[in-house]
């Protein structure tokens, strides 16, 4: 039975799969380097929380913390992904913690500055 928490990094998820591949990019450093950690979409595309989850079972994971690759609280992180954590909880018999949205960190807002900075240094003088 594996004694690291599994990370999901959660989006909200499109039937576009350009949207998917953004986030899946975004996500890449982390995949890559945090053992354990995965992607997983709310809605609209695969892999939900819940087939994340149930496959981290099958391994012996039992406690999950999910990263929401969310800019904002909005209603979703609110009250719809509570929701979703509190039956897949039950479901499952799993602990899952759920983190702030990744747009409250500050260190997201030097990386936007960090970006704009690039994108001013492109500009032709």
């Amino acid at each position: 039975m594996s004694s690291e928490p599994a990370i999901i990094l959660l989006a909200h998820g499109s039937s576009d799969a350009r949207w998917c591949e953004t986030f899946e990019k975004l996500a890449g450093p982390t995949l890559e380097s945090v053992p354990g950690s995965r992607i997983a979409y709310m809605e609209l595309a695969q892999p939900s929380i819940d087939r994340v989850v149930s496959e981290g079972v099958n391994s012996g994971v039992r406690s999950f913390t999910i990263v929401p690759l969310f800019l904002a609280a909005g209603r979703h992180l609110r009250k719809d992904v509570p929701g979703m954590i509190r039956e897949i909880e039950n479901t499952h018999n799993v602990t899952i913690t759920l983190a702030a949205a990744i747009g409250e960190n500050p260190q997201l807002g030097d990386a936007i500055r960090d970006v704009v900075r690039q994108e001013l240094s492109r500009r032709p003088e």
